[in-house]
């Protein structure tokens, strides 16, 4: 029996193959735990309208995620740090402390895990903090930081 694979199955193949097994292997195994499905022209082309529907969703994440950049990148935060002896800071800010200035000052929900900030930010001054929008797509967020 020929079976078209929905998940990866370790000795027998990867997602979206089509394998040759044998039957009671198929009824037994791969098809009750739904790890695949029969290889009917039916099944291969409802495989085929979920998998072009799948691409046009994932064009349709990119294009939203390349425009939320563009506008990201025009826009900047302000955030303020008390000041230590001799004009130096007193602290840092963390991507949580972004993410918060970015719905109060801008109205954008950004997740705090997708600001890509290595280490708290400890200096004044305009720091570039990039944001990781998709796996494709990151920009950059100006945060001003000041002197309390």
């Amino acid at each position: 029996m020929e079976v078209v694979l929905l998940e990866d199955v370790k000795t027998l193949g990867k997602k979206g193959q089509i394998v040759k097994v044998n039957d009671g292997y198929a009824r037994n195994y791969i098809l009750p735990k739904k790890l695949g499905v029969e290889a009917t022209p039916r099944n291969l082309n409802d495989l085929k309208l979920q998998k072009a529907n799948a691409e046009r969703i994932a064009a349709e994440q990119l294009a939203a995620a390349k425009e939320l950049a563009a506008r990201i990148g025009e826009m900047s935060v302000s955030l303020t740090m008390k000041a230590g002896e001799g004009g130096r800071a007193f602290g840092s800010i963390s991507s949580k402390e972004i993410a918060a200035a970015a719905v109060d000052q801008l109205g954008l929900e950004l997740d705090k895990k997708k600001l890509v900030l290595p280490e708290p930010i400890k200096t004044f001054g305009t720091h570039e903090v990039p944001v990781k929008l998709h796996k494709d797509v990151t920009a950059k967020l100006a945060v001003k930081v000041t002197e309390a």
